[in-house]
């Protein structure tokens, strides 16, 4: 395991890319990792926040917020891109916009809560962008 010191940064300090969050989030979407040596609870937590993820977002998808984000995101077809919750199967768009668009599905119905009150940001803020640049990386679930 590699343990990351996050911190906040005025803009102006111009962090290097590969010293910034969205970097190292998207290094371990991509990233290839022996899945033996995934920690089984932790992997099974994970498993939980995608649920609990998808179920969220499915559930927001009329919300005007999420149709416009959705609208938005679906006129940005990519290949071989990633999925949009509630969009036509095979439909993928660019990462970024997928990321955007499951993102706000997720928020949506979340409330914008924290998670737990102990950590810097809730799992929906993170699961939509990796799963959005492994979908376009081609990565499994490892």
């Amino acid at each position: 395991m590699i343990d990351h010191h996050v911190r906040v940064h005025p803009s102006a300090d111009r962090l290097p890319r590969e010293e910034q969050l969205a970097w190292k989030l998207a290094a371990v979407a991509t990233g290839t990792q022996d899945a033996s040596a995934l920690d089984p609870q932790a992997a099974a937590m994970a498993v939980n926040r995608v649920v609990d993820n998808a179920s969220v977002a499915v559930a927001s998808l009329l919300r005007r917020p999420v149709a416009v984000a959705r609208s938005q995101a679906l006129a940005h077809r990519a290949t071989p891109g990633a999925a949009v919750f509630g969009a036509a199967p095979g439909v993928r768009v660019s990462p970024e916009w997928a990321a955007w668009a499951n993102g706000t599905a997720v928020r949506e119905l979340d409330f914008h809560d924290t998670f737990l009150a102990a950590d810097y940001s809730h799992p929906g803020d993170n699961i939509p962008p990796l799963l959005a640049v492994a979908q376009h990386t081609g990565r499994t679930g490892a």
